[in-house]
């Protein structure tokens, strides 16, 4: 039994990164009580094994919204067993689903583990099934009329971290571009407008097996909480590589571009260690003069910087061949 399937779970209605999923793995069946026709001795078979709970890592899954919820995952038990030394049946087994790059954290023993490809993992043992009455028949007593209960199989509490959540994270000031940017080169049909937090969690997007996560807009003191900022400077520790977006019509482009890393500073200097460009976005409202300036005022970084505008296929192009993998 697998808890779901290879679907691609991009562009959920809700994004989350971590939570804590229940497992109960199964019961085992108990033994059963049985005598063959005309006295001739116990023939009660022994329950089947419980089933176990592994996990596994799917490269089709962008976050955990399918484990929010107070709901407990259950592998199913073993069958009883049956006359005429039959074995109960064994329960199925479940497999639980979490992207590639999960932590995973036995709540209870701290115990961690990192999921790092898709192999499977056991994380909860079924229970073991119990003798049925033939395993109790002695010389001194021939008709036993005592069988095993099956043992509990583990009940277990993970708490999952999504560590990475996409290979490119789009981040920047509110209204820098960065939906309508998902939303042409992964067909992602994110929700724009003209005003800030329009997006309040992470889209995702794919395109040619490369995961974009567009971050919600940072504002300046974001590092200490203002705005929704906590919540989004979390979600950049768990990108691979991030492309500042920083809007051409912005009044002064390189204080746009340095709000936004002096907050991801105050916050972790680790995320500066990261790969970075600058996008400059929505060109096509200026001139091209205007666009060589923005360039040369951005230099200053040491950063790689594209132009770029959602109606100039050519600029597309580029950036596609800079953010797709093979």
């Amino acid at each position: 039994m697998v808890l779901q399937g290879e679907k691609r779970l991009y562009n959920s209605s809700m994004f989350v990164d971590e939570v804590d999923i229940d497992i109960q793995a199964g019961d085992g069946g108990s033994g059963a009580v049985a005598f063959y026709p005309n006295k001739k001795g116990p023939c009660g078979g022994d329950g089947g094994d419980g089933g176990n709970v592994y996990i596994q890592g799917s490269k089709n899954m962008a976050d955990l919204h399918i484990y929010a919820g107070a709901k407990i995952w259950k592998a199913l038990p073993g069958g009883r067993g049956q006359s005429f030394n039959k074995e109960g049946k064994n329960g199925e087994d479940i497999t639980i689903r979490v992207p590639i790059g999960a932590s995973v954290t036995d709540t209870k023993t701290k115990e961690t583990f990192e999921i790092i490809n898709e192999e499977k993992i056991l994380i909860a043992t079924g229970g073991i099934g119990g003798q049925g009455n033939k395993a109790f028949a002695t010389a001194t007593n021939q008709v036993p009329r005592k069988y095993e209960q099956g043992t509990s199989g583990d009940r277990k509490t993970y708490h999952v971290l999504q560590r990475l959540i996409a290979d490119i994270g789009l981040i920047g000031l509110p209204n820098a571009g960065k939906s309508s940017l998902l939303n042409e080169l992964t067909r992602a049909k994110v929700r724009t407008a003209m005003y800030a937090f329009t997006t309040l969690e992470p889209n995702l997007g794919v395109i040619n097996h490369t995961v974009i996560a567009d971050i919600p807009g940072l504002i300046e003191g974001a590092s200490k909480g203002k705005g929704l900022g906590i919540k989004f400077l979390k979600h950049i520790e768990k990108v691979g590589m991030i492309a500042h977006c920083v809007s051409a019509e912005s009044p002064d482009v390189l204080k746009a571009y340095s709000t936004v890393v002096n907050e991801l500073k105050e916050y972790n200097t680790e995320l500066l260690n990261k790969k970075q460009i600058i996008l400059l976005t929505k060109t096509d409202i200026v001139d091209e003069q205007k666009v060589e300036k923005l360039i040369k005022k951005l230099a200053v970084t040491g950063k790689e910087i594209f132009p770029l505008s959602i109606y100039n296929p050519d600029q597309f192009t580029k950036i596609k061949k800079i953010f797709v993998r093979d």
